[in-house]
C-alpha cells in the first residue's frame, strides 16, 4: 500500500495530510498536521512574503517532512495558493523550501485551485446543483455547478487574513469592522453578473476552516450529537446568532469561545462577515458545510485518475465500497446481503410503505453491518452502529447515517437502547423507531439467508397472503443453515409487520 503526503500552503494555515492508497482507486487519511503560519499576513503593504512568516512556514514544512519520513511516504504533493501566487518574492521562497526541506511546491492558478475545491466537494456529496463558497486566508472562491459540471467560478483576492489586516485600523470596533467588510463584499458580489442568475433551489455549500470552526461552535451550542462536519445542515438563523455573538467581542474574549480555534480568533469575524454578506445577497435560508475541499480534490485525482475527466457517478456506493475494503469485510458476503436486502425491501413495500429514500438507509446498514466484527465479534452489531456513526460516509445526510447505524445495531436480537436513541433526538424522531425496527428485521433476514457466506440463496420471492408472508427462496445448493437461521427471525418479523413469516 502506497502512502502519499499532501501539503497545502494556504494564506492562513499550512496543512499536511498523509493518505494511504489501497486496493484499486481507494484511499484513507491516516494522519494530519496543521500549523497556523499566516503566510499572507501584512502582504498588502508591498506584495512580499514577510521573513518571519517565511521562517514559520519553513519550520512547519520541516516537521511535515519528518512525519512523512516516519510513515515511509514515497511521494509528497505540495501546493500553494493565494498568498504565494501573488507574492513578488515567490521564486526565492519556493527555492528556499526546495533547498531546506527537499519539497517541491506547485503554485496553483486560480482556475486549478477552484477546480480542486469543486472536485473535493462533488466527489463526496450528493448535491446535484450547488454554489460553493470557499473562504481562505487570502482569497474567496465562489463556484457554481449543475449536473456535475462547473458553470461559473470566480476568485476574489480577499480572504479572512487580508480583510482583517485591511479593516483593522481607523480605531474601529470589532462590530464596525464587520459592518465595513459586509459592505465591501456586497459591492464585490454586485460586480459578478452571473450571481444574479443563480436559481432559488441551488444549495449553498461552505468550504474551509472558517466553516469548520463555525460548525464546531454551533455543535456545542446545539449539543448536537454527531461529531461530523461533512454535510452538516446550517440554518441562516443559527449562523446569524453566532455571528452577532462573535463580532462584538475582542480577540481575547473570542479565544474563550468553545469550538473556536484560538489561532483563528482574530480572523473569524472577517470570515463570518463574508458569509453574512453572501447569504444576504443570495437570500440563502440554509447551507451545508463540506469537510472536503482542495486537499480531498487532490486525493481523488491521485487515487482515481478518472475523476480528472468526470466525477464519481455514485458517491455513496464508492464511499461504502472504500469502507468495506478498509475494514476488511467479506466483500462477496456484503454484496450478497445488500442484494437480498434490496429484494426484500422492494417485495414487501406493500407492508412497510416506505419511500425510496429508506432504501438508501438500508443499503448503508447492509453494506457495513459486519464491520463491528473488526472490533470484537461479541455484540458486533453495537460496534457496527458506532463505526457507521463515525466513519465519515460520503453521499448521505446525517439523518440517513443515524438511521442506518441503528438499523445495523438492531439487525440481530438486540433491540434499540432507549438512552442511545435519545441522544439523537435532534436528528431523528420517535416515529423513526418503527422504521428502524422494520428495516433491521429485513437486514437480519437478508444476513441469515447468506449465513455461510457462500451465496446459497440467490434470490427471494415474497407473497402477502392474509395474515402471512410466504417467502420463496431461489437456491444454488444446500441452504439448510440459511433457511433455519432466517426462520428464527419470524417472531421479530411478526412483531414489526403483524404478519406470520413462512420461508420455503
Amino acid at each position: 500500500m502506497e502512502k502519499i503526503g499532501i501539503i497545502d500552503l494556504g494564506s492562513n494555515s499550512a496543512r499536511l495530510v498523509i493518505v494511504e492508497l489501497f486496493d484499486e482507486n481507494h484511499f484513507m487519511v491516516v494522519d494530519e498536521l496543521k500549523e497556523s503560519v499566516r503566510l499572507g499576513q501584512d502582504m498588502d503593504r508591498d506584495g512580499f512574503l514577510k521573513p518571519q512568516r517565511v521562517a514559520e512556514t519553513i519550520k512547519a514544512l520541516k516537521m511535515f517532512k519528518k512525519l512523512c519520513d516516519s510513515y515511509g511516504v514515497e511521494r509528497i504533493i505540495a501546493v500553494a495558493t493565494a498568498a504565494v501566487r501573488r507574492a513578488k518574492n515567490q521564486r526565492s521562497f519556493l527555492d528556499e523550501i526546495q533547498a531546506t526541506c527537499g519539497i517541491r511546491v506547485t503554485v496553483l492558478s486560480q482556475e486549478a485551485e477552484a477546480e480542486l475545491v469543486y472536485r473535493g466537494v462533488i466527489n463526496s456529496m450528493d448535491v446535484p446543483k450547488g454554489i460553493i463558497l470557499e473562504i481562505g486566508g487570502g482569497s474567496t472562491k465562489i463556484i457554481y455547478y449543475n449536473r456535475r459540471a462547473v458553470l461559473q467560478f470566480v476568485t476574489l483576492p480577499f480572504g479572512a487574513v487580508t480583510l482583517t489586516d485591511l479593516f483593522s485600523g481607523d480605531g474601529l470596533t470589532p462590530k464596525e469592522q464587520t459592518e465595513r467588510i459586509e459592505e465591501f463584499f456586497t459591492e464585490q458580489f454586485k460586480k459578478i453578473d452571473w450571481l444574479s442568475e443563480i436559481e432559488p433551489d441551488t444549495q449553498m455549500i461552505g468550504v474551509g476552516g472558517s466553516f469548520r470552526n463555525l460548525y464546531k461552535i454551533n455543535r456545542i451550542v446545539r449539543k448536537y450529537p454527531m461529531n461530523t462536519v461533512h454535510n452538516y445542515q446550517f440554518t441562516t438563523e443559527d449562523f446569524r446568532s453566532i455571528y452577532e455573538m462573535v463580532r462584538v467581542l475582542d480577540v481575547e474574549k473570542r479565544k474563550r469561545i468553545r469550538g473556536l480555534s484560538p489561532a483563528r480568533a482574530d480572523i473569524m469575524p472577517a470570515a463570518l462577515a463574508i458569509i453574512k454578506a453572501f447569504t444576504d445577497y443570495l437570500h440563502v435560508e440554509n447551507f451545508i458545510t463540506s469537510g472536503c475541499g482542495l486537499r480531498e480534490g487532490i486525493m481523488f485525482n491521485t487515487a482515481i485518475p478518472l475523476t480528472l475527466e468526470r466525477p464519481i457517478s455514485d458517491v455513496l456506493s464508492y464511499s461504502l465500497n472504500t469502507l468495506v475494503k478498509y475494514y476488511g469485510c467479506d466483500e462477496k458476503h456484503v454484496e450478497h446481503v445488500v442484494h437480498l436486502s434490496i429484494q426484500l425491501f422492494k417485495q414487501l413495500r406493500v407492508l412497510h410503505k416506505f419511500p425510496r429514500i429508506y432504501l438508501k438507509v438500508l443499503k448503508i446498514a447492509a453494506s457495513l453491518h459486519d464491520c463491528g466484527v473488526r472490533v470484537r465479534y461479541y455484540h458486533n452489531q453495537s460496534h457496527s452502529r458506532y463505526m457507521i456513526l463515525n466513519s465519515g460516509i460520503y453521499g448521505a445526510t446525517h439523518r440517513e447515517i443515524v438511521l442506518a447505524a441503528f438499523v445495523a445495531g438492531c439487525h440481530r436480537k438486540e433491540d434499540i437502547n432507549p438512552a442511545e436513541w435519545a441522544r439523537f433526538k435532534d436528528i431523528v424522531t420517535d416515529e423513526d423507531l418503527d422504521i428502524v425496527r422494520k428495516l433491521g428485521v429485513l437486514l437480519r433476514i437478508a444476513e441469515c439467508l447468506d449465513r455461510s457466506g457462500q451465496g446459497m440463496v440467490t434470490g427471494v420471492n415474497c407473497d402477502v397472503l392474509g395474515d402471512s408472508v410466504i417467502m420463496k427462496t431461489e437456491l444454488a445448493g444446500d441452504a439448510a443453515l440459511e433457511l433455519r437461521q432466517a426462520t428464527l427471525a419470524g417472531p421479530d418479523f411478526k412483531r414489526c409487520f403483524r404478519k406470520n413469516l413462512e420461508i420455503l
